[in-house]
Protein backbone atom coordinates (compact mmCIF):
# COMPACT_ATOMS: atom_id res chain seq x y z
CA UNK A 1 0.00 0.00 0.00
CA UNK A 2 1.51 2.96 -1.00
CA UNK A 3 1.42 6.25 1.32
CA UNK A 4 2.87 9.76 0.65
CA UNK A 5 5.29 9.53 3.98
CA UNK A 6 7.20 6.66 1.60
CA UNK A 7 9.24 9.61 -0.05
CA UNK A 8 10.13 11.10 3.50
CA UNK A 9 11.37 8.08 5.04
CA UNK A 10 13.32 7.65 1.67
CA UNK A 11 14.87 11.52 1.99
CA UNK A 12 15.31 10.55 5.08
CA UNK A 13 17.34 7.05 4.50
CA UNK A 14 19.58 9.32 1.52
CA UNK A 15 20.19 12.28 3.67
CA UNK A 16 24.05 12.63 4.64
CA UNK A 17 23.00 14.52 7.91
CA UNK A 18 20.35 12.25 9.38
CA UNK A 19 19.37 11.52 12.39
CA UNK A 20 17.95 8.86 14.45
CA UNK A 21 14.46 9.35 13.38
CA UNK A 22 10.53 8.75 15.16
CA UNK A 23 7.85 7.80 13.05
CA UNK A 24 4.94 9.43 15.65
CA UNK A 25 1.26 8.85 14.37
CA UNK A 26 -1.85 7.05 16.57
CA UNK A 27 -2.85 3.47 16.97
CA UNK A 28 -3.18 1.27 13.68
CA UNK A 29 -2.36 4.42 11.11
CA UNK A 30 -0.05 2.08 9.30
CA UNK A 31 3.57 3.03 10.93
CA UNK A 32 4.99 -0.90 11.38
CA UNK A 33 3.79 -1.31 7.68
CA UNK A 34 5.79 2.13 6.29
CA UNK A 35 9.35 1.04 8.14
CA UNK A 36 9.38 -2.19 6.88
CA UNK A 37 8.18 -1.40 3.18
CA UNK A 38 11.34 1.13 3.65
CA UNK A 39 13.44 -2.19 5.06
CA UNK A 40 13.12 -3.82 1.89
CA UNK A 41 15.27 -0.84 0.59
CA UNK A 42 17.79 -2.19 2.21
CA UNK A 43 20.56 -5.26 2.49
CA UNK A 44 19.71 -5.97 6.45
CA UNK A 45 16.87 -5.04 8.53
CA UNK A 46 16.73 -5.79 12.13
CA UNK A 47 13.74 -4.82 14.13
CA UNK A 48 13.55 -4.90 17.59
CA UNK A 49 10.61 -6.11 20.14
CA UNK A 50 10.35 -8.95 17.82
CA UNK A 51 13.43 -11.25 18.66
CA UNK A 52 15.60 -11.44 15.87
CA UNK A 53 19.46 -12.82 16.42
CA UNK A 54 22.45 -13.66 14.00
CA UNK A 55 22.04 -10.31 12.05
CA UNK A 56 25.07 -8.21 11.12
CA UNK A 57 24.77 -4.67 11.21
CA UNK A 58 26.50 -2.68 8.39
CA UNK A 59 26.29 1.21 8.68
CA UNK A 60 25.08 2.44 5.42
CA UNK A 61 23.37 -1.14 4.48
CA UNK A 62 21.21 -2.06 7.64
CA UNK A 63 18.32 -0.54 9.50
CA UNK A 64 18.07 -0.82 12.88
CA UNK A 65 14.10 -0.55 13.51
CA UNK A 66 12.33 -0.35 17.55
CA UNK A 67 8.73 -1.09 17.05
CA UNK A 68 6.35 -0.25 20.00
CA UNK A 69 9.19 2.07 21.45
CA UNK A 70 6.53 3.36 24.12
CA UNK A 71 6.99 0.23 25.94
CA UNK A 72 10.31 0.70 27.49
CA UNK A 73 11.63 4.33 28.10
CA UNK A 74 15.12 2.97 28.32
CA UNK A 75 15.46 2.45 24.69
CA UNK A 76 14.48 5.80 23.81
CA UNK A 77 16.74 7.39 26.01
CA UNK A 78 19.41 5.51 24.46
CA UNK A 79 18.59 6.36 20.62
CA UNK A 80 20.72 9.47 21.09
CA UNK A 81 23.78 7.54 21.92
CA UNK A 82 23.40 5.86 18.18
CA UNK A 83 23.68 9.28 16.27
CA UNK A 84 26.61 9.88 18.73
CA UNK A 85 28.30 6.29 17.95
CA UNK A 86 27.03 5.23 14.92
CA UNK A 87 25.58 8.18 13.37
CA UNK A 88 26.28 6.38 9.65
CA UNK A 89 23.73 3.26 11.03
CA UNK A 90 20.20 4.21 9.34
CA UNK A 91 17.73 4.05 12.97
CA UNK A 92 14.24 4.22 12.93
CA UNK A 93 11.44 3.83 15.98
CA UNK A 94 7.73 4.24 16.03
CA UNK A 95 5.25 3.80 18.53
CA UNK A 96 1.63 5.20 19.54
CA UNK A 97 1.49 7.50 22.65
CA UNK A 98 4.90 8.43 23.02
CA UNK A 99 3.96 12.23 23.56
CA UNK A 100 3.40 10.45 27.43
CA UNK A 101 6.60 8.74 27.66
CA UNK A 102 8.54 11.74 26.03
CA UNK A 103 7.05 14.07 28.35
CA UNK A 104 9.14 12.65 30.80
CA UNK A 105 12.58 12.48 29.49
CA UNK A 106 13.89 16.13 30.02
CA UNK A 107 16.30 17.45 27.20
CA UNK A 108 15.09 13.97 24.95
CA UNK A 109 17.21 13.71 21.61
CA UNK A 110 17.64 17.54 21.15
CA UNK A 111 19.48 18.13 18.05
CA UNK A 112 19.97 14.30 17.56
CA UNK A 113 16.64 13.07 16.77
CA UNK A 114 13.94 13.75 13.97
CA UNK A 115 10.31 13.24 13.68
CA UNK A 116 7.97 12.30 11.18
CA UNK A 117 4.01 12.15 12.00
CA UNK A 118 1.67 9.77 10.15
CA UNK A 119 -2.11 9.60 9.77
CA UNK A 120 -4.68 7.34 8.78
CA UNK A 121 -4.90 7.21 4.89
CA UNK A 122 -5.64 10.55 3.09
CA UNK A 123 -8.42 10.86 0.26
CA UNK A 124 -4.94 10.29 -2.49
CA UNK A 125 -3.89 7.19 -0.77
CA UNK A 126 -6.88 5.53 -1.06
CA UNK A 127 -6.67 6.23 -4.78
CA UNK A 128 -3.52 4.85 -4.92
CA UNK A 129 -5.16 1.85 -2.57
CA UNK A 130 -7.03 0.67 -5.37
CA UNK A 131 -4.38 1.11 -8.44
CA UNK A 132 -6.10 4.25 -10.02
CA UNK A 133 -3.23 6.93 -9.65
CA UNK A 134 -3.96 8.08 -13.27
CA UNK A 135 -7.07 9.66 -11.78
CA UNK A 136 -5.34 10.95 -9.21
CA UNK A 137 -2.62 12.69 -11.21
CA UNK A 138 -5.48 14.25 -13.40
CA UNK A 139 -6.84 15.64 -10.28
CA UNK A 140 -3.36 17.06 -9.57
CA UNK A 141 -3.50 18.49 -12.67
CA UNK A 142 -6.52 20.23 -12.73
CA UNK A 143 -7.81 23.97 -12.03
CA UNK A 144 -9.89 26.48 -12.79
CA UNK A 145 -8.57 27.22 -16.13
CA UNK A 146 -8.75 23.68 -17.12
CA UNK A 147 -11.27 21.81 -15.09
CA UNK A 148 -11.53 18.19 -14.95
CA UNK A 149 -14.08 16.05 -17.63
CA UNK A 150 -17.58 15.77 -16.57
CA UNK A 151 -17.38 12.27 -16.19
CA UNK A 152 -14.48 11.76 -14.65
CA UNK A 153 -15.57 14.26 -11.83
CA UNK A 154 -18.36 11.98 -11.29
CA UNK A 155 -16.09 9.27 -10.68
CA UNK A 156 -13.81 10.96 -8.14
CA UNK A 157 -17.27 11.82 -6.18
CA UNK A 158 -18.44 8.45 -6.27
CA UNK A 159 -14.54 6.87 -4.89
CA UNK A 160 -14.75 10.28 -2.74
CA UNK A 161 -18.34 8.94 -0.76
CA UNK A 162 -16.88 5.21 -0.54
CA UNK A 163 -13.95 6.50 1.49
CA UNK A 164 -15.89 8.82 3.72
CA UNK A 165 -18.03 5.64 4.32
CA UNK A 166 -14.75 3.38 4.97
CA UNK A 167 -12.37 6.30 6.48
CA UNK A 168 -8.64 6.05 6.52
CA UNK A 169 -7.61 3.16 8.40
CA UNK A 170 -5.22 0.95 6.84
CA UNK A 171 -6.78 -2.46 8.29
CA UNK A 172 -10.18 -1.23 6.55
CA UNK A 173 -8.75 -0.32 3.35
CA UNK A 174 -6.67 -3.56 2.70
CA UNK A 175 -9.60 -5.82 3.62
CA UNK A 176 -12.01 -3.25 1.12
CA UNK A 177 -9.60 -4.08 -1.91
CA UNK A 178 -9.36 -7.88 -0.75
CA UNK A 179 -13.52 -7.61 -1.73
CA UNK A 180 -14.81 -7.32 1.99
CA UNK A 181 -18.54 -5.94 1.83
CA UNK A 182 -19.59 -3.11 4.06
CA UNK A 183 -20.41 -5.00 6.90
CA UNK A 184 -17.73 -7.16 7.08
CA UNK A 185 -15.37 -3.52 6.81
CA UNK A 186 -17.52 -2.33 9.26
CA UNK A 187 -16.84 -4.37 11.86
CA UNK A 188 -12.88 -3.99 11.54
CA UNK A 189 -13.75 -0.48 12.61
CA UNK A 190 -15.82 -1.14 15.18
CA UNK A 191 -12.61 -4.20 16.48
CA UNK A 192 -10.73 -1.16 15.77
CA UNK A 193 -12.81 1.47 18.20
CA UNK A 194 -12.60 -1.43 20.74
CA UNK A 195 -9.19 -1.87 20.74
CA UNK A 196 -8.23 1.94 20.63
CA UNK A 197 -10.59 1.94 24.10
CA UNK A 198 -9.34 -0.46 25.41
CA UNK A 199 -6.07 1.87 25.74
CA UNK A 200 -7.62 3.86 27.51
CA UNK A 201 -6.65 1.48 30.69
CA UNK A 202 -3.30 2.73 30.31
CA UNK A 203 -3.89 6.20 30.94
CA UNK A 204 -5.77 5.41 34.12
CA UNK A 205 -3.06 6.76 36.45
CA UNK A 206 -3.89 10.01 34.63
CA UNK A 207 -7.87 10.45 34.65
CA UNK A 208 -10.87 8.03 34.72
CA UNK A 209 -10.98 5.72 31.91
CA UNK A 210 -15.00 6.06 31.99
CA UNK A 211 -14.24 10.08 31.12
CA UNK A 212 -11.71 8.99 28.20
CA UNK A 213 -14.52 7.45 27.09
CA UNK A 214 -17.47 10.14 27.48
CA UNK A 215 -15.03 12.78 25.92
CA UNK A 216 -13.92 10.18 23.00
CA UNK A 217 -17.59 9.62 22.30
CA UNK A 218 -18.49 13.01 23.11
CA UNK A 219 -15.76 14.55 20.41
CA UNK A 220 -17.58 12.34 17.64
CA UNK A 221 -20.58 14.19 18.04
CA UNK A 222 -19.85 17.91 18.80
CA UNK A 223 -18.06 17.99 15.65
CA UNK A 224 -19.05 20.93 13.60
CA UNK A 225 -19.43 23.21 16.41
CA UNK A 226 -17.06 24.78 19.40
CA UNK A 227 -16.39 21.95 21.89
CA UNK A 228 -18.18 22.21 25.37
CA UNK A 229 -17.53 20.97 28.07
CA UNK A 230 -20.60 21.42 29.65
CA UNK A 231 -22.17 18.68 27.50
CA UNK A 232 -19.59 16.08 28.81
CA UNK A 233 -19.87 16.54 31.89
CA UNK A 234 -21.63 18.92 35.03
CA UNK A 235 -19.99 22.37 35.84
CA UNK A 236 -18.18 20.65 39.06
CA UNK A 237 -16.54 17.75 36.91
CA UNK A 238 -15.11 19.88 33.98
CA UNK A 239 -11.34 19.85 35.23
CA UNK A 240 -11.08 15.68 34.62
CA UNK A 241 -12.80 15.95 31.17
CA UNK A 242 -10.00 18.72 30.45
CA UNK A 243 -7.64 16.14 31.33
CA UNK A 244 -8.92 13.82 29.38
CA UNK A 245 -9.67 15.65 26.90
CA UNK A 246 -5.73 17.05 26.22
CA UNK A 247 -4.74 13.15 26.55
CA UNK A 248 -6.66 12.19 23.93
CA UNK A 249 -5.35 15.07 21.53
CA UNK A 250 -1.74 13.66 22.90
CA UNK A 251 -2.07 10.64 21.61
CA UNK A 252 -3.45 11.79 18.13
CA UNK A 253 -6.85 10.47 18.52
CA UNK A 254 -8.92 14.04 18.77
CA UNK A 255 -7.33 16.84 16.98
CA UNK A 256 -8.12 20.54 17.96
CA UNK A 257 -8.93 23.64 15.56
CA UNK A 258 -8.33 27.13 17.36
CA UNK A 259 -10.39 29.54 16.83
CA UNK A 260 -8.06 32.25 15.31
CA UNK A 261 -8.47 36.12 14.66
CA UNK A 262 -6.32 36.10 11.70
CA UNK A 263 -5.85 39.67 11.65
CA UNK A 264 -2.10 38.32 10.20
CA UNK A 265 0.70 35.41 10.70
CA UNK A 266 1.49 33.54 12.34
CA UNK A 267 -1.97 32.41 12.83
CA UNK A 268 -1.38 30.69 16.14
CA UNK A 269 0.06 33.67 17.62
CA UNK A 270 -4.09 35.12 17.42
CA UNK A 271 -5.94 32.40 18.95
CA UNK A 272 -8.47 32.41 21.66
CA UNK A 273 -7.31 28.85 24.09
CA UNK A 274 -11.12 28.62 25.21
CA UNK A 275 -12.62 29.02 22.18
CA UNK A 276 -11.82 25.26 19.49
CA UNK A 277 -13.36 22.44 17.74
CA UNK A 278 -12.74 18.64 18.26
CA UNK A 279 -12.28 15.82 15.74
CA UNK A 280 -11.94 12.42 15.72
CA UNK A 281 -8.74 11.22 13.88
CA UNK A 282 -10.50 9.10 11.31
CA UNK A 283 -13.80 9.21 9.33
CA UNK A 284 -15.16 5.97 9.45
CA UNK A 285 -14.02 5.55 13.34
CA UNK A 286 -15.96 8.69 14.00
CA UNK A 287 -19.43 7.23 12.38
CA UNK A 288 -19.13 4.10 13.89
CA UNK A 289 -19.19 6.12 17.01
CA UNK A 290 -22.32 7.95 15.99
CA UNK A 291 -23.90 4.79 15.76
CA UNK A 292 -24.34 5.26 12.07
CA UNK A 293 -24.44 2.20 10.00
CA UNK A 294 -22.28 2.67 6.54
CA UNK A 295 -23.75 -0.06 4.49
CA UNK A 296 -27.35 2.20 5.02
CA UNK A 297 -25.59 5.38 3.73
CA UNK A 298 -24.79 3.51 0.32
CA UNK A 299 -28.26 3.87 -0.58
CA UNK A 300 -29.04 7.49 0.43
CA UNK A 301 -28.36 10.34 -1.94
CA UNK A 302 -24.49 11.51 -1.55
CA UNK A 303 -26.11 15.17 -0.03
CA UNK A 304 -27.61 13.12 2.74
CA UNK A 305 -24.48 11.27 3.42
CA UNK A 306 -22.37 13.91 3.33
CA UNK A 307 -24.05 16.64 5.74
CA UNK A 308 -24.84 14.13 8.53
CA UNK A 309 -22.29 14.50 11.35
CA UNK A 310 -20.84 17.48 9.25
CA UNK A 311 -18.56 14.77 7.46
CA UNK A 312 -17.46 17.46 4.59
CA UNK A 313 -15.90 19.69 7.12
CA UNK A 314 -14.08 16.64 9.26
CA UNK A 315 -13.27 15.29 5.88
CA UNK A 316 -11.47 18.16 5.37
CA UNK A 317 -9.44 19.07 8.48
CA UNK A 318 -8.56 15.65 8.18
CA UNK A 319 -6.88 15.69 4.48
CA UNK A 320 -5.18 19.04 5.78
CA UNK A 321 -3.54 17.08 8.24
CA UNK A 322 -2.62 14.25 6.01
CA UNK A 323 -1.51 17.12 3.48
CA UNK A 324 0.86 19.28 5.80
CA UNK A 325 4.52 18.84 6.29
CA UNK A 326 5.12 15.86 8.11
CA UNK A 327 8.47 16.54 9.78
CA UNK A 328 5.83 18.68 11.39
CA UNK A 329 3.03 18.23 14.51
CA UNK A 330 -0.13 20.70 12.23
CA UNK A 331 -2.04 22.91 14.02
CA UNK A 332 -5.43 23.73 12.40
CA UNK A 333 -7.67 26.85 12.85
CA UNK A 334 -10.64 28.62 11.94
CA UNK A 335 -12.56 32.21 12.17
CA UNK A 336 -15.87 33.03 13.93
CA UNK A 337 -17.31 36.48 14.62
CA UNK A 338 -20.26 36.62 17.11
CA UNK A 339 -22.69 39.40 16.30
CA UNK A 340 -26.27 40.14 16.79
CA UNK A 341 -26.13 42.06 13.46
CA UNK A 342 -23.71 39.60 11.18
CA UNK A 343 -22.58 36.42 12.69
CA UNK A 344 -20.25 34.60 10.30
CA UNK A 345 -17.85 31.72 10.22
CA UNK A 346 -15.14 30.68 8.00
CA UNK A 347 -14.21 26.89 8.61
CA UNK A 348 -10.40 26.79 8.06
CA UNK A 349 -7.77 29.08 8.23
CA UNK A 350 -4.94 28.41 6.79
CA UNK A 351 -1.13 29.94 6.32
CA UNK A 352 0.36 29.50 2.96
CA UNK A 353 3.90 30.74 3.01
CA UNK A 354 3.01 34.62 3.95
CA UNK A 355 -0.38 34.32 2.63
CA UNK A 356 -3.50 33.78 4.94
CA UNK A 357 -5.81 31.21 3.14
CA UNK A 358 -9.70 30.90 4.08
CA UNK A 359 -11.71 27.72 3.63
CA UNK A 360 -15.57 27.39 3.27
CA UNK A 361 -16.63 23.66 3.12
CA UNK A 362 -20.17 22.74 1.32
CA UNK A 363 -21.90 19.66 1.19
CA UNK A 364 -22.89 19.44 -1.97
CA UNK A 365 -23.36 21.83 -4.86
CA UNK A 366 -25.37 24.50 -3.31
CA UNK A 367 -24.91 27.13 -0.42
CA UNK A 368 -24.11 30.93 -0.34
CA UNK A 369 -20.62 32.16 0.81
CA UNK A 370 -21.14 35.13 3.00
CA UNK A 371 -18.87 34.35 5.58
CA UNK A 372 -15.90 33.72 3.02
CA UNK A 373 -16.57 37.17 1.27
CA UNK A 374 -17.49 38.76 4.48
CA UNK A 375 -13.88 37.63 5.93
CA UNK A 376 -11.93 38.44 2.28
CA UNK A 377 -13.25 41.91 2.89
CA UNK A 378 -12.71 42.89 6.76
CA UNK A 379 -9.05 40.70 6.24
CA UNK A 380 -7.79 42.91 3.19
CA UNK A 381 -7.39 38.99 2.03
CA UNK A 382 -7.39 38.55 -2.11
CA UNK A 383 -7.93 34.84 -2.41
CA UNK A 384 -10.72 32.32 -0.79
CA UNK A 385 -11.05 28.73 -1.41
CA UNK A 386 -14.26 26.76 -1.62
CA UNK A 387 -14.74 23.51 -1.55
CA UNK A 388 -17.81 21.66 -2.80
CA UNK A 389 -18.86 18.52 -4.79
CA UNK A 390 -18.65 21.31 -7.96
CA UNK A 391 -15.97 20.69 -10.52
CA UNK A 392 -12.41 23.21 -10.52
CA UNK A 393 -14.13 27.04 -11.13
CA UNK A 394 -13.14 30.61 -10.39
CA UNK A 395 -16.22 32.77 -8.83
CA UNK A 396 -14.53 36.42 -8.74
CA UNK A 397 -12.08 36.25 -5.24
CA UNK A 398 -13.22 32.72 -4.69
CA UNK A 399 -11.40 29.67 -6.77
CA UNK A 400 -13.58 26.58 -6.49
CA UNK A 401 -12.34 23.15 -5.86
CA UNK A 402 -13.82 19.56 -5.78
CA UNK A 403 -13.87 18.73 -2.11
CA UNK A 404 -11.74 15.36 -3.64
CA UNK A 405 -8.95 17.45 -4.37
CA UNK A 406 -7.84 19.46 -1.15
CA UNK A 407 -4.35 17.91 -2.07
CA UNK A 408 -3.87 20.75 -4.81
CA UNK A 409 -3.78 23.29 -1.88
CA UNK A 410 -0.65 21.64 -1.01
CA UNK A 411 1.44 19.18 -3.23
CA UNK A 412 3.98 16.35 -3.07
Amino acid sequence: MKRRIDSYLQDWKESHDRKVLLLRGARQVGKTYCIRSLANTFETFMEIMIAYSGISLKPGKSLLFFDEIQACPNAIRALRFYQEKMPELHVIAAGSMLEFVLSEIPSFGVGRISNLFLYPLSFREFLWALDREELDQMVQNANFSQPLDATLHCELLEKFRMYQVLGGMPAVISAFISGSDLPSCQKIIDELVTTLQDDFAKYKKRVSVIRLMEVFQSAAHQAGGKFQYSKVAQQEAIHGYKVALELLIKSGLIYRIYHTSANGIPLGAQINEKKFKVILFDLGIHQRLLGLNLSDHMVKEPIDLISKGNLAELFTGLELMAYHDPNIRPQLYYWHRESRASNAEVDYVVQRGNEILPIEVKAGTKGGMRSLFLFLEEKGIKRGIRLSHENFARMEKVEVIPIYAIATLTKR
